[in-house]
């Protein structure tokens, strides 16, 4: 079992411990040097795209925005907003 798996929990209702570094990461990434996809690889062993795919996950979960509400909140309108603008795109609408 590798170290990424070995932090996280059962999923009873509240964040595993992995969950947690992610919420505590996307609040305060910027203070990391370096390009945030490099951050993401040396912090979490894993890829930027299933970083992404997680924390997408983790940001439509209930218990995410409990712990810290004004950062899921925002990160769901920077996804709907990025959502929109893709949908505008692919009908050729300008925004």
């Amino acid at each position: 079992m590798n170290a990424a798996h070995s932090r996280e929990q059962v999923h009873t209702g509240e964040l595993t411990d992995r969950e947690r570094e992610i919420i505590a990461f996307e609040r305060q990434w910027w203070k990391y040097a370096g390009a945030k996809e490099q951050a993401i690889r040396d912090l979490f062993d894993m890829s930027a795209t299933r970083y992404y795919q997680v924390l997408n996950g983790l940001i439509d979960n209930p218990a995410a925005l409990e712990a810290d509400p004004m950062l899921i909140k925002r990160l769901r309108r920077l996804r709907a907003s990025r959502q929109r603008a893709r949908s505008a795109r692919r009908l050729g609408i300008q925004l």
